[in-house]
């Protein structure tokens, strides 16, 4: 597939972190772009964030319990 050269000014602390997550994946910035972008159109995103979502939802009550427990233990410790 040909390729198409794009250019975008972003803040640079947007650089460093494309950089570093493109450096993370083991990829070129172009390709954590074109990857981003493929994601994002293809709903992919959307659809992660929106599972998240659900799941916290549906399971918020686990998580709220465990660090009800975690800070009465640390409150025992304490006393």
């Amino acid at each position: 597939m040909a390729k198409t050269q794009l250019g975008a000014r972003v803040d640079e602390d947007v650089a460093e972190l494309a950089k570093k997550r493109a450096a993370d994946l083991g990829l070129s910035i172009g390709d954590y772009l074109a990857r981003l972008v493929q994601d994002d159109a293809s709903g992919l995103r959307a659809r992660a964030l929106d599972a998240a979502s659900r799941f916290l939802t549906e399971h918020q009550s686990v998580f709220d319990d465990a660090e009800d427990a975690q800070q009465a233990s640390e409150g025992a410790r304490a006393a």
